[in-house]
């Protein structure tokens, strides 16, 4: 029986700046997270299915008082109260438990006297509560109460001598438990005993539920494998946030991760790739790394992952492919193709024509690998993907042609619901409900099926509306393989879009399109970790967090309670933590940023502002920052051009790199713009003053300040106040070819006194070489205007339309980007 096996890969990281010490890296190696400490327990049985969430006018009640949100936990409670004084704890404290005899009860119980024991060195032992412990002090009171109602919720009291958690079950124990571990200080989850410290948590009042049932984390082990360690250290993350759902991705185009007994090609064959991309998928030419890479989970090593989940309350949900993605199962069992192949375990990713064809012997196919994983995984809940299936080997396919016309079925569309329909009817057949991606709403969704919406919001919004369950997961806040910065040039490689942690934290997953019955159907959310360019546990940890504390909060607390600084605040508390257990997080939430103010006498006041109170240290000239660079004391004013870099410093290290800005005053800044042709809404430049706002964009396409036209031209003019000399007239372009963002065809300048009659100046037209080159890059195009009085400027960049022949996209729309104009 082959064993997982996990080739080495370089990784690419072109951020240095995560930093592990020596106690962090035995963190580490001890796994000591959640779950670490209850291992030893027998698997808790599957849970039975949570009660529909509340209402929206339930979920938002309660907000958090702005004096509580200084406390540090995530995600918000429903309902937090704090108090004055704290629970001193000690050597002498008690654990006492009321329904010790209940087996998931004393698990948890025992979860947090290990978790209390090993960074305190106490040896607290959970007890059977007696009924002197109600009163008595120095104990703490775990008990459940039938009386609350929500099924994983909790009521959790800290005062002076004694605390008090309570829940309706094990888990909302289990919940409440991670609550009061980020109230003790974050030296709790020190993986040594810490017994010179005082052990003080907080008085508070909490009353806590989740906002929805299902809250997701999703990982990808079809294109680059984890080991079980990580698998585990990942579900402890999220059991330390309350996620409740683990959907594992195990079958892809590039490798099928799970033994199936009955199939063994499917791992000998289908788990093995020649070589995989090295660099990104749209490079052109692209270059492999000619190293074999694959392996796979062992049904032995899918029971203990799916026991340890369900020791924390996380439910397991694994995916089987089907019907695209399946090349690595078509290596394996070409016979279930459309065409005869030959076959082979994909080395580039993206989407490919050969998926499972609709014979009766590919049904028999995956109802047999089906059954084998109901065995392995309790999940309610099965997920078949449905999404990316091309249908051109379905039309060319004179079988797949005859079930069309034997089924009465209209298009290759509706032959993909019928492929669904028969597969969920298999597993409905097994007491389970399949999840799919929205592309199972192709040609009529199966009847009871969930619909995982992912491309945006809208086929979440047409399942709801047709009485479908909702799991929102999209693109725009969701995937969490995008960047995590403007500038990709300081970040690991990734898939490609933009999606910082503040965006995150503003997904909302039940869409205002909604009726407030509609909404019901949206059951909760999910973050999608896919690993196209993941290859290292670091690196996936890298990308998840802190992402997945935003989501968190996201699925878990009330909306109304949201709030983007007070969250901030206590991310990095938490920040802290993961840096006691050795956890890989990016760190763009620690940068300093720039507040920018435009003052009456033209110069900028510039505030700078970090959520970590450490020294900023900051230059003038464009030159990266350290401790020896000026230290800010408060508001910078700047009369002139200035590049300002800034960073926070503390203990000598940076905690992120540095962020610069560039800041322009001249005769224009300020001044009011009319323009001819309209600008996209899409990007965030999208504003009037943005071209004469002394900000001057930079080779990132998504820095805020670039306006962006499609298919129009700038056609700008400035009024300038009053008439005066002009010496020079400039226009900010940016060139950034991959992304279909190409220079003017050429540049026109005017200038007028009245605003009616202008007089031209030279053109500007940028060559050849200049167009295209493909490293991004903002470039400038100008006009002498040799001291003309004028009061009105105006500025009109010719866009080419379409994409000229020379580009990849050729015939597309192109795109001009346009920031400051400049007026000397």
């Amino acid at each position: 029986m082959k064993k997982l096996r996990i080739p080495r890969h370089r990784v690419n990281m072109a951020s240095p700046f995560r930093f592990r010490s020596g106690k962090a890296m035995l963190a580490r190696c001890l796994t000591l997270v959640t779950g670490a400490l209850i291992g030893c327990d027998a698997p808790a049985s599957s849970p039975a299915k949570p009660a529909r969430q509340q209402t929206e006018a339930a979920r938002t009640r309660q907000t958090p008082p702005a004096q509580s949100r200084d406390l540090a936990v995530i995600p918000m409670p429903r309902k937090l109260l704090a108090k004055a004084g704290g629970f001193s704890l000690t050597a002498r404290t008690r654990v006492a438990i009321q329904g010790y005899g209940d087996p998931e009860v004393a698990r948890v119980a025992r979860h947090l006297a290990q978790l209390l024991n090993t960074a305190t060195g106490f040896a607290l032992e959970p007890r059977a509560a007696k009924a002197e412990h109600r009163d008595s002090k120095g104990t703490i009171l775990l008990g459940l109460d039938p009386a609350l109602e929500a099924e994983e919720g909790y009521r959790l009291t800290v005062g002076s001598t004694r605390i008090d958690l309570r829940a309706k079950r094990a888990r909302g124990l289990f919940y409440g438990i991670q609550t009061l571990r980020q109230l003790a200080p974050v030296q709790i989850d020190s993986p040594e005993p810490l017994p010179e410290l005082a052990w003080t948590i907080p008085a508070v009042e909490i009353e806590d539920a989740p906002r929805f049932r299902y809250r997701g984390m999703h990982l990808d082990v079809g294109r680059h494998l984890f080991p079980v360690e990580f698998i585990k250290r990942y579900i402890d993350t999220m059991a330390r946030y309350k996620l409740n759902m683990f959907h594992w991705h195990l079958t892809e185009d590039q490798g099928w991760r799970i033994e199936i007994k009955k199939y063994p090609r499917l791992t000998e064959v289908g788990a093995w790739r020649k070589q995989t991309i090295a660099g990104h998928n749209n490079d052109v030419p692209r270059k492999f790394d000619g190293q074999r890479y694959g392996g796979f989970y062992t049904q032995e090593q899918v029971r203990d992952i799916v026991a340890y989940a369900a020791a924390r309350f996380v439910t397991v949900m694994p995916e089987i492919e089907l019907p695209g993605h399946s090349k690595a199962a078509l290596a394996a069992y070409p016979e279930l193709g459309c065409t005869k192949g030959p076959f082979e375990v994909a080395t580039i990713w993206g989407v490919h024509e050969d998926i499972y064809c609709p014979k009766e012997k590919t049904f028999r196919f995956l109802e047999d690998v089906l059954s084998e994983v109901l065995e392995l995984f309790p999940s309610r809940y099965i997920h078949i993907g449905g999404d990316e299936a091309p249908k051109a080997r379905w039309k060319s396919s004179k079988l797949a042609q005859a079930v069309i016309r034997r089924e009465g079925l209209k298009d290759e569309h509706e032959l993909q619901s019928y492929f669904i329909r028969r597969i969920e009817k298999f597993l409905n057949s097994k007491g389970r409900r399949l999840v799919g991606w929205d592309e199972i709403l192709e040609g009529g969704l199966a009847p009871d099926a969930t619909v995982m919406s992912w491309p945006g919001v809208a086929g979440g919004i047409a399942a709801a509306k047709q009485g479908h369950d909702v799991i929102m997961s999209p693109t725009s806040h969701a995937y969490f393989d995008y960047y995590q910065a403007k500038d990709k040039t300081k970040e690991p490689i990734a898939i490609g879009g933009y999606l910082p942690l503040e965006k995150v934290y503003r997904f909302e997953p039940v869409p205002p399109a909604l009726s407030s019955a509609e909404a019901e159907r949206v059951i909760g959310g999910q973050a999608n970790l896919w690993t196209e360019y993941i290859k290292t546990p670091s690196k996936a940890e890298y990308m998840a967090y802190p992402r997945m504390l935003a989501l968190s909060e996201v699925v878990w607390s009330p909306k109304a309670g949201r709030d983007w600084d007070g969250f901030a605040k206590r991310v990095d508390a938490e920040l802290r933590r993961f840096d006691l257990l050795g956890i890989d997080y990016a760190r763009h939430v620690l940068a300093v940023k720039q507040e920018p103010e435009l003052t009456a006498d033209g110069r900028f006041r510039v505030a700078l502002r970090a959520v970590r109170q450490a020294p900023i240290h900051y230059t003038l000239d464009g030159s990266q920052p350290d401790a020896r660079s000026p230290r800010y004391e408060g508001p910078i004013t700047l009369a002139g051009n200035a590049t300002l870099t800034a960073v926070a410093i503390e203990a000598g290290r940076l905690l992120s790199l540095p962020r610069a800005a560039s800041y322009s005053v001249h005769l224009a800044t300020g001044k009011p713009v009319r323009y001819g042709r309209p600008f996209s809404p899409k990007y965030p430049a999208a504003r009037e003053l943005a071209l004469t706002d002394g900000r001057r964009g930079s080779a990132v396409a998504r820095d805020g300040l670039w306006q962006g036209f499609v298919d129009e031209d700038l056609d700008a003019t400035l009024d300038l106040g009053q008439e005066q000399p002009i010496q020079r007239i400039e226009v900010g372009v940016l060139r950034h070819v991959r992304d279909s963002i190409v220079l003017p065809e050429r540049v026109e300048f005017r200038v007028s006194k009245d605003g009616r009659h202008f007089s031209p100046l030279p053109e500007a037209s940028p060559g050849q070489a200049e167009q295209r080159n493909e490293t991004p890059l903002p470039m400038r195009f100008g006009a002498d205007a040799n001291g003309q009085a004028a009061r009105y400027v105006q500025v009109v960049a010719h866009n080419h339309g379409k994409l000229p022949d020379w580009h990849r996209r050729a015939g597309k729309r192109a795109w001009l980007f346009v920031d400051e104009i400049v007026v000397r």
